[in-house]
Formats: structure tokens, C-alpha cells, sequence
């Protein structure tokens, strides 16, 4: 980082924006409404009808604590989150923290990892839209065809964005709306779950699955899906621009979102692994059917349609934290100049970035129509380096001019980022061999994208900035 800091000036990244800097985002974000679209964006419910079933069929009883773990070290992960994004409030979110604290190429390089991330996974979150809307329609998901939830999927990406265009607040409050239904939903479920419980609570802690037990090496290769589950806690630094007092707001927004968030999926979690009828049961994760069997059909489809109305809720908000991402590229000079124009184009009435939310929702519709099992093994490999990211940037978050800085600081430093290095690391090795060529290509053409025409340009191209009215205090 040395070298970075003593980089002659046209080299450097940039403190201040430079004199066409595009219009800025609206400060309109207080505590709870910054909250409220952070822990939608943690999507519990969607996370936990969408998502978690898919770990339920390759962990069975292990689920549960392989999501602890994850949720352990997220800890971690939400102390860097929130010392980075107080100390860098940008919506670049990691590459702006990478960016400053490391260098230019690995503010690039993470950049890519978060624009995987933020592009494949709405449109999985999406695709649960119309299995869970079927039973109340009267519709049975095991025999619908494979085309209707990608259809389904694409139809809420398309609304979402059009939602994604209104003003920041009034989505605070739509998506806060939805997020109680689904916080309702889920508590529903533990209710029941732990009222029918019919196994020992031992069957945590010794995973199985109808096959045998689960070892664990399973569990380890788990560990980058449950990262993608629990993962969202982090939008809270996409949104600093629009916070007021960012110093005091977003550290607040990432704990108390990861530490909600976490309690509203592992809760329900473990009440499903205890009450589900059989292994069997619990390994196919129809968790609709198992409401049903454990109380009837109308109840069954009240549950249903909460979730559906979660999903619906965490493709807006992850429209809204996108459009952010893409919007700051733009604003940092990622792409050529015409594109950087369109991208950060910000809407006179609604203030919010009007073309990069069009260009995050329409290809996210578009993706609906791969394969869900390819996408969800490539987002957890793009979450685990992010993750890493991250944790080098946090390393290198209090040195050079940023050693005074006024921002929040985590405790443990540098042992917690050094740990959550290691351990990331670790679960990388145990990844798909296919998910792992995926997003290597993408890296390496990245990589390319940077060395042939971001790097040769370091006065006009990728200079990335942080907004001088919430610069921390030296």
C-alpha cells in the first residue's frame, strides 16, 4: 500500500470529485429507514423460503449450524463493513473501500466480484416468485413447468425495476411494509415448527440426511452459500451517500441488520429441522407443504403469499442497491464517456439513477432463463471474494492518511480480518470446480478491461471518489 499512498498525483485516487462530477445522491436516509431497506435486502423470509431449501437438500440437519458458523463470522465481516463504509461513505460500497485502502486495481477487482453478486442475485430470488404463488392459485409446484418460474422471475425483476425508479423514501417505506409481512411469515413458521417437533435437538449439532450423516468437508462447502444467504447486511454502505451522518448510521444499519436479520432465518430454521415429518421432508424443503401438513391448506397459502410478497420485496431492494453500484462506477469513470454519462443520470423528480437502474433490472430479468443451480454456486463463489476484499481492505483501512481518520473502528484489529482471510480461504478450496472457471473468467477478463484501457488512463479513468461534504474528520 506504500507505493499506492506515494503515487504521484495524477496517479492517486482521487479525494475530491472532479469538476464534472455528476449530480449527487439525495441525503434522505435516517436510521430506520436506512435499516428497513438494509434488512430487506437481507430478504430473511425470501432467504429463508428461496434460499435455504437448497441447503436443506445438500446438509439436511446440518443447515442450521452451518448457517451459525457463517453468521459467526459474518460478525466479523459486518466490523470491516462498518469501519470501511464510515471511513470511505461512498456507494461504490467495496470497491471504493478497496480502492482507497489497497489500490486502484483492487478496487477494480472488486468492483467485478460485487457486480456478479448484485446482478445474479435478484434474479434467484425471483425465480421462488411463483412456486410459492401456485398453491394459492390452487396450482401444484411439483407439476408446473420449469418455464412458468423463470417467467415468473422475469415479470418481478420488470416490476421491481419500474418500483426501483421512485424516490428512496417512499421505498423505504413499501419495502418496510413488505418486510413486516414477511418477519411474520417466518415467525409463523418457527411457531409451528417447534410445535411439532418430533426430533432431539441433537440432530443439530450430528447433521443427516436420509442417506447417512453429513461430514464435515459438506459442511465446509456449504459455508459459501450460507455466506450468500446471509450476505446482505452489507447494502448499508451502498447506501451512505444517502444517509445523513453516515459516521453514526451506517455502523448501526450493519449490526443491527446482520444481528435481526440472522435470528429472523436461523429461528425458523432450526424450528424446521425439529418439526419437519420426515428427513426426507426436510431434504426436499417444500416448506409450504410442511405449513400445510402442520395446520391446513388456508394457512398454507396465507404463508405462501407473504413470501411471495418477500420476494417480491428483496428484488426491489436489491434493484434500488444495484442501480447504486452501477451509478458510482459510472460517476468514477469505470467505462467510456458516453456510458458514464447515461449511467449516472439521476432523475429530477425521484433522485434516483434512472438509466443504471434500467440496466441492472432488465438483464436480471434476462438471466431468470439460466440454469438456478449454475447461478447460486457462482454468486457464493463472488461473495466469498468480495468477502476477502473486503478483509484486506480493512487491514489496510489504518495506515497512511487514513491512520487519524475520525471514522468508527472495529475491535480486534487486525486479528478479526486476518482470521476471516484464513477462513474464506479455506471454504474457496472447497468450491465447485465449474463455479470457480466462471467467475475466474470473468476476473480474468476484468483483469484485461483494466491492463488495456483503465490503467493507462489514471488521470480520466476509474478515479474513485468520496463525496467531500461526509468525508470523516482528520
Amino acid at each position: 500500500m506504500t507505493d499506492i499512498l506515494s503515487r504521484p498525483p495524477q496517479d492517486r485516487i482521487a479525494d475530491a470529485p472532479p469538476a464534472d462530477e455528476p449530480q449527487k445522491l439525495k441525503r434522505s436516509l435516517g436510521v430506520v429507514g436506512g435499516t428497513l431497506l438494509t434488512l430487506s435486502c437481507v430478504t430473511p423470509a425470501s432467504s429463508l423460503f428461496v434460499l435455504v431449501p437448497l441447503s436443506f437438500a445438500s446438509l439436511g440437519t446440518g443447515t442450521a449450524l452451518t448457517l451459525l458458523i457463517a453468521m459467526v463470522l459474518c460478525v466479523g465481516v459486518a466490523w470491516c463493513y462498518s469501519e470501511l463504509g464510515t471511513l470511505i461513505p461512498s456507494a461504490g460500497g467495496e470497491y471504493a473501500m478497496a480502492g482507497h485502502t489497497v489500490g486502484r486495481f483492487a478496487g477494480w477487482l472488486a468492483f467485478i466480484q460485487a457486480m456478479i453478486v448484485v446482478m445474479i442475485v435478484p434474479p434467484i430470488i425471483a425465480m421462488g416468485t411463483a412456486e410459492y404463488l401456485a398453491p394459492v392459485f390452487g396450482a401444484n409446484p411439483a407439476t408446473m413447468s420449469s418455464w412458468i418460474p423463470k417467467i415468473g422471475g422475469a415479470a418481478v425483476m420488470l416490476a421491481a425495476t419500474l418500483v426501483g425508479l421512485l424516490d428512496l423514501r417512499a421505498n423505504a417505506w413499501i419495502t418496510g411494509i413488505f418486510l413486516c409481512l414477511e418477519v411474520a411469515a417466518a415467525s409463523l413458521v418457527a411457531v409451528l415448527g417447534f410445535a411439532h417437533a418430533n426430533r432431539p435437538a441433537s440432530v443439530l449439532i450430528h447433521p443427516h440426511l436420509p442417506g447417512g450423516a453429513v461430514g464435515t468437508s459438506t459442511i465446509i462447502v456449504g459455508l459459501a452459500g450460507a455466506l450468500f444467504i446471509t450476505q446482505g447486511f452489507s447494502t448499508a454502505v451502498y447506501l451512505s451517500e444517502e444517509m445523513d451522518r453516515p459516521q453514526r448510521t451506517v455502523p448501526r444499519t450493519v449490526m443491527w441488520t446482520l444481528v435481526i436479520g440472522s435470528a429472523v432465518i436461523l429461528v425458523p430454521v432450526i424450528a424446521i429441522t425439529l418439526g419437519a415429518p420426515s428427513l426426507t421432508a426436510l431434504a426436499n424443503g417444500d416448506i409450504s407443504g410442511m405449513v400445510t401438513a402442520w395446520t391446513n391448506s388456508t394457512v398454507g397459502n396465507i404463508v405462501s403469499l407473504c413470501v411471495a410478497l418477500a420476494i417480491i420485496n428483496a428484488a426491489i431492494v436489491m434493484v434500488i442497491q444495484n442501480s447504486r453500484v452501477l451509478y458510482a462506477s459510472a460517476r468514477d469513470k469505470a467505462w467510456p464517456e458516453p456510458v458514464n454519462r447515461a449511467f449516472s443520470t439521476i432523475s429530477a423528480r425521484f433522485g434516483a439513477p434512472w438509466v443504471a437502474t434500467l440496466a441492472v433490472g432488465v438483464p436480471g430479468a434476462v438471466l431468470c432463463f439460466v440454469n438456478l443451480g449454475t447461478l447460486s454456486l457462482v454468486t457464493g463463489v463472488a461473495v466469498t471474494l468480495l468477502y476477502g476484499f473486503v478483509a484486506v481492505a480493512a487491514l489496510g483501512a489504518r495506515r497512511g492518511k487514513h491512520k487519524e481518520s475520525g471514522a468508527w473502528r472495529m475491535p480486534a484489529w487486525p486479528v478479526v480480518p486476518v482470521i476471516i482471510l484464513a477462513v474464506l480461504a479455506y471454504v474457496m478450496k472447497q468450491q465447485d470446480a465449474e463455479a470457480l472457471w466462471i467467475t475466474g473468467g470473468i476476473t480474468a477478463a476484468a483483469a484485461l478491461y483494466w491492463v488495456f484501457y483503465l490503467r493507462p488512463r489514471p488521470e480520466t479513468r476509474w478515479v474513485i471518489t468520496v463525496p467531500e461534504d461526509e468525508k470523516p474528520a482528520v
